[in-house]
């Protein structure tokens, strides 16, 4: 039986300058996309590209003496980098400089000329080189380009034009006939409302005025413009109007072109009017997703407030900038783009929730199974709930991302990881160790941790794509039949037995003032008023701040006086699966034989500082009051590690 296809684009990116974090928040989406029906067994097409000719890139090739073709080669190379970064699974890679859409354009422009959708007038009007738009005196704001706010200049040139005006009826129809053609509603609403409705005017398709384009093969002054040219890519990729369309008749209509918002309108109402006037299908669907909003407004060149994503993956990892771009905003809207809200993410969701899950249960199959993983033999409380909560986790990741929504089916796994946290709370296996009767039991909740971790491993695949493999190698297991989509939905396929093992910290906690010595941000903070208002902002920390400081539960195993300093005693301390040595000034209030077998609490992510010779890692919490001081402690039988929240 052949496989369903499934053909998803991103726009081809104008390659005047590097690529910033907003284009990454495309592609990343459209990847992940890509991946999961790969995992659902679709036979996959994922394009993406570059929009190479026109006016802008001629002129800024002239100011720094290179052709053109010179420039947007370099410029390509670093686009194909970045993606590599990235890990971008795209199929296809196509350039409007390519022989094989360059001749295909040639073909549609002459077929369009030929059947009378394409006729020669003189154009006149407002022309943004940046957004290669024109603009009507009317449509400008303050007299500037209504996109970017940027200067316009008036042309006046023989031009070519589509006859768009013709296609207004049909295409207000389909829109209204196919209520999923244009994502999200919103945007529907404003094409039909904004354009649509109020009437089409021609489109001019040609221009004389530079020559870095596509010739026009039957007038050789007029290069082929913008839309005709770059939108037609998504069918030159595929061979359509070539020697081999074999790809087009397999892939075409595309199941979902992914735009930002600016550019819905070309793709929602020129590019379907250019399918219409050629008799092919329409795509299936046009998802026009949000901004990531930085400082107030989009991401661009212009306004200097950019973010570079490869900065930001050395920084804090691949798979962390993937899962924040995924998770922080729901896909369709715009969203705020921070260093805050990042190590947030990163600190809470991924290091906290997920990583400290996957150590903690390692680290306890280590202890008290010697690394094998056990058997679950006998079921208890909560086995139930947490074996239910997490099998209906992939029907509703599924259902949420055949809708692009990103963020939710990502909310979703991490309601399943909290729960599973939740259960650890419930059947505290550090008491159940401690009872050889009840060895069995403990064998059964350390399964049902790593089991509900397999499946977690196998939902996170779109989104994270070096994250399931670190989870794997600890689990004893390799990419195969336990790890397919479809074993997301299927319990108790762990084999017992299998080696688990304690490694690296899946997503270290990032270090703020480290993080504060890289900012990537350029949003300046602005100046207090005055040094009261000053003093009064630095008494508070906020909510982020605080989720950065690591507080654990901590058993002293040893303790000892350090020579030549009275007030100071060396610990020996159990921090969950790792043993720390911490340096403590409480000497005159705990003798060393008492210290031994209480649990406290330390701050694990303290920077560590020698203290009489001794390397300290970490600080112990104590409350004082005079001369009084008292350990700061916890009450019932809590392992060592656990998180104080």
């Amino acid at each position: 039986m052949d496989k369903k296809t499934f053909y998803l684009t991103t726009p081809i990116y104008y390659p005047s300058d590097k690529l910033h974090i907003g284009h990454s928040y495309t592609t990343v989406a459209a990847d992940a996309m890509a991946r999961y029906k790969r995992l659902r067994g679709y036979d996959v097409m994922f394009l993406t590209g570059t929009d190479e000719h026109g006016q802008k890139i001629e002129r800024i090739a002239r100011e720094k003496g290179l052709s053109p073709i010179q420039y947007v080669d370099h410029i390509v190379a670093g686009i194909k980098e970045l993606w590599e970064v990235m890990d971008i699974s795209y199929d296809d890679f196509i350039r409007t400089t390519e022989k094989r859409h360059e001749e295909v354009v040639q073909k549609i422009f002459k077929k369009l000329y030929d059947q009378g959708d394409i006729y020669k007038s003189t154009y006149e009007g407002w022309y943004c080189t940046p957004c290669e738009a024109f603009w009507t005196e009317r449509q400008l704001a303050d007299g500037k380009c209504p996109d970017c706010s940027r200067d316009v200049e008036l042309v006046k040139e023989e031009s070519y034009f589509f006859r768009l005006s013709k296609y207004q009826d049909r295409l207000i129809k389909h829109i209204e006939e196919n209520p999923e053609f244009i994502q999200p509603v919103s945007r529907q609403n404003e094409m039909l409302n904004n354009f649509l409705k109020p009437g089409l005017e021609d489109l001019c398709v040609s221009r004389t005025t530079f020559k870095w384009g596509i010739p026009v093969t039957f007038d050789q002054e007029h290069v082929i413009y913008v839309w005709i040219d770059a939108l037609s890519n998504y069918i030159t990729a595929l061979g359509y109007l070539s020697g081999n369309d074999s790809k087009y008749r397999e892939y075409w209509p595309a199941d979902v072109h992914l735009v930002g918002k600016e550019i819905v309108r070309f793709h929602t109402i020129i590019w379907p009017a250019m399918l219409m006037a050629l008799g092919e299908e329409l795509p299936k669907q046009v998802f026009g997703h949000g901004w990531l909003i930085l400082d107030g407004g989009k991401m661009s060149k212009s306004r200097g407030n950019v973010v570079d994503p490869k900065v930001l993956v050395g920084q804090y990892g691949l798979d962390a900038i993937r899962y924040f771009l995924l998770r922080e905003v729901p896909f369709g809207a715009d969203g705020n783009f921070s260093n805050e809200a990042l190590i947030h993410r990163i600190n809470s969701d991924l290091a906290n929730d997920l990583g400290n899950l996957v150590s903690r249960t390692a680290a306890m199959i280590e202890k008290y199974f010697g690394g094998e993983l056990p058997q679950a033999d006998v079921c208890g409380d909560f086995d139930d709930d947490l074996r239910r909560i997490v099998l209906e986790t992939p029907q509703k990741v599924n259902e949420l991302m055949d809708k692009m929504q990103f963020n939710l089916a990502l909310t979703e796994i991490w309601k399943t990881i909290s729960r599973v946290n939740k259960y650890i709370d419930e059947t505290m296996p550090w008491v159940l160790g401690k009872d050889p009767a009840d060895k069995a039991r403990l064998g059964t909740v350390l399964y049902n941790l790593a089991e509900s971790i397999r499946i977690v491993s196998v939902l996170l695949r779109p989104f994270m794509t070096r994250t399931p493999e670190k989870i794997w190698s600890q689990l004893g297991i390799g990419e195969g039949s336990l790890t397919e989509w479809d074993s997301a939905s299927k319990w108790g396929l762990l084999p017992a037995g299998s080696k688990v093992r304690k490694e690296d910290a899946i997503f270290p906690r990032v270090d703020i003032k480290v993080e504060s010595a890289h900012d990537n941000s350029p949003v300046q903070q602005p100046k207090k008023e005055s040094e009261e208002e000053t003093a009064a902002e630095s008494s508070y920390i906020s909510i982020a701040d605080f989720a950065k400081i690591d507080l654990r539960v901590a058993k002293v195993l040893k303790a000892e006086k350090i020579e030549g300093a009275d007030k100071l005693l060396k610990l020996e301390v159990d921090a969950g699966g790792e043993t720390r040595t911490v340096v403590s000034g409480i000497a005159k209030h705990y003798s060393p034989e008492n210290l031994v077998g209480k649990e406290v609490i330390l701050v694990a992510n303290l920077k560590p500082v020698k203290l009489k010779g001794v390397e300290s890692r970490g600080m112990i919490l104590a409350a004082s009051k005079g001369e009084e001081l008292t350990l700061a402690t916890i009450y019932g039988d809590i392992e060592p590690g656990a998180k104080v929240k």
